[in-house]
């Protein structure tokens, strides 16, 4: 009942106490005020004092590039034709004699050991343009360099007369990638291109053709073309 009569008298004498909540409210809106000042004062000296933003060089040049005929794209011979089936056997009707015999053979005057080598399989394909199975072809490993033996290569005498043609050779690479063999398969018109074209072919290098990551000697198809430059003032 004492609290209740000591409230009821403070209320009738119209007094305020401070309470522990208005001291409360009273720094926070100090603490609020001083924030905002503190702010403003960092940022204005951020943006004051902050180092001037230059811009970079970022020019950049352009560089020119020459372009250059490459020899076409290498055509592989086709397969050979099957052979065909033998036909059936037919028994003759003649009649052979009794005393008909087979005459007597010797291996004396042949032996063994005289006999050359069989040849190997290299030797077999280069003798003319055959199909040899592969997974991978033959792919040239300079294709500039090639460019420039077919322009060292290229008859001046033709060249100076302005004729220029295309030579297609079958042209036999081993597994090293070495050119052994050179055949001409349509001809320029001209056998000075021709030679040309086979003494040019002979000097390129290749990598070599690829069965079962194996490499196998392969004749390929490929065209060599001697083209007169335009020479331009």
């Amino acid at each position: 009942m004492a609290v209740s009569i000591d409230r009821t008298r403070g209320a009738l004498s119209g007094t305020r106490h401070e309470t522990a909540n208005d001291r409360f409210k009273e720094r926070c809106n100090a603490c609020l005020w001083g924030s905002i000042i503190l702010a403003t004062v960092v940022h204005f000296g951020v943006i004051r004092f902050f180092p001037t933003l230059t811009a970079a060089d970022v020019a950049f040049g352009i560089t020119e590039f020459e372009a250059i005929e490459l020899p076409p794209e290498i055509e592989i011979p086709a397969p050979p034709e099957q052979i065909p089936r033998p036909a059936v056997p037919v028994v003759a009707s003649t009649q052979l004699e009794e005393d008909v015999t087979i005459a007597p053979t010797t291996f004396e005057e042949n032996p063994v050991e005289a006999l050359p080598p069989p040849p190997s399989e290299v030797e077999r394909l280069i003798d003319r343009p055959v199909f040899t199975p592969y997974t991978v072809a033959p792919r040239l490993v300079d294709p500039q360099r090639a460019q420039r033996i077919v322009g060292q290569k290229y008859p001046a005498i033709m060249r100076q007369a302005r004729i220029g043609g295309t030579t297609r050779l079958w042209a036999f690479i081993d597994e090293a990638g070495v050119v052994r063999r050179c055949v001409v398969r349509e001809s320029s018109g001209y056998e000075e291109l021709d030679r040309a074209a086979i003494s040019a072919m002979m000097e390129f290098e290749f990598e070599p053709a690829l069965h079962l990551d194996k490499s196998v000697p392969v004749w390929i198809d490929m065209p060599i073309t001697f083209t007169v430059v335009e020479s331009g003032y």
